[in-house]
């Protein structure tokens, strides 16, 4: 079965801050284009500075741009159930391929709390779940043996890993080999063919978004078996990324150079990045090096 990648897709916002909903769709065809599969509301689209009302209309916006060619997974994760199970269920009735669920913020939770939280959600709707595991921003982490008992659930069918450790994306390549049919997606953008080697059924990344091609590129390689070409493809993406990260906050710095790349993507929601001169000039650099300019 062919590997799938994911990009993480940016939300694309006017001056006013509010979303440029064209602007979003512009957006997706440029990812559909360069034949990766979406999801929105995820870290890199500022979800966190979204609305209620606002994830679902951008949820129906992204669905109908896509209308069928790529999948879409959007992600419902918020710190109580009760809102999480309210945006889980708006989004099975508009029709998703997958509805991620980030681990709960702000609030603290152990491990019994999380297998609470992620099967009240999966057993509310008929869209596949998948588990979102970013413990660096939510100080929440869903544990190997936690992710094992879920995999069990009929509904759950797999984890996001954007930990950024190998060794628990192992534990959880371990859980996949273990039950059938459930799948590990790897987030580090440093980790994509790594992770396809080992046995992850795709990766969501955010990089992608200012490096589609290359992204599409380690996949489809991959793929048909070109290993070298993966390499090659992958050590590309492996050096922007760490070209760019240095500079700041990785979502804010992806959003900063596709912004100098296409300026209808707009700034983010503050109080995000503010516009850098000194910044952009080094982030105008790195993108001129990679002909991203």
């Amino acid at each position: 079965m062919s590997k799938q990648a994911f990009v993480a897709l940016v939300t694309c916002f006017n001056d006013d801050e509010t979303i440029n909903y064209e602007a979003t769709r512009a957006q997706v065809r440029r990812q559909v284009d360069a034949g990766n599969n979406i999801m929105c509301a995820g870290t890199n689209g500022d979800f966190s500075a979204l609305t209620f009302e606002e994830k679902v209309r951008l949820t129906e916006e992204v669905t109908d741009e896509v209308a069928g060619r790529v999948k879409v997974i959007v992600n419902a994760g918020m710190p109580a159930t009760f809102e999480t199970l309210k945006l889980a269920r708006e989004f099975d009735r508009i029709g998703v391929d997958g509805i991620a669920v980030v681990t709960p913020f702000f609030i603290a939770c152990t491990q019994d709390g999380l297998i609470r939280h992620f099967s009240t959600v999966a057993d509310a709707v008929e869209t596949p779940v998948y588990l979102y595991d970013i413990p660096a921003r939510t100080q929440n982490h869903i544990e190997p043996e936690t992710a094992r008992t879920l995999s069990r659930h009929g509904n759950i069918a797999g984890i996001k890993d954007s930990g950024g450790a190998k060794e628990t994306l192992e534990a959880y390549l371990a859980v996949a080999k273990d039950v059938e049919g459930f799948e590990v997606y790897s987030g580090p953008d440093h980790l994509v063919l790594w992770a396809l080697q080992n046995g992850a059924a795709g990766c969501i990344s955010g990089l992608g978004n200012a490096m589609p091609n290359v992204l599409a590129g380690i996949l489809n390689a991959f793929n048909t078996g070109d290993i070298a070409e993966a390499e090659r493809q992958q050590a590309i993406y492996s050096a922007f990324r760490t070209d760019l990260y240095a500079l700041g906050f990785a979502p804010a710095m992806v959003k900063r150079s596709l912004y100098l790349q296409d300026a209808s993507v707009g700034a983010s929601r503050q109080p995000a990045l503010l516009p850098n001169k000194d910044q952009d000039a080094q982030i105008a650099g790195i993108l001129r090096r990679y002909d991203l300019l």
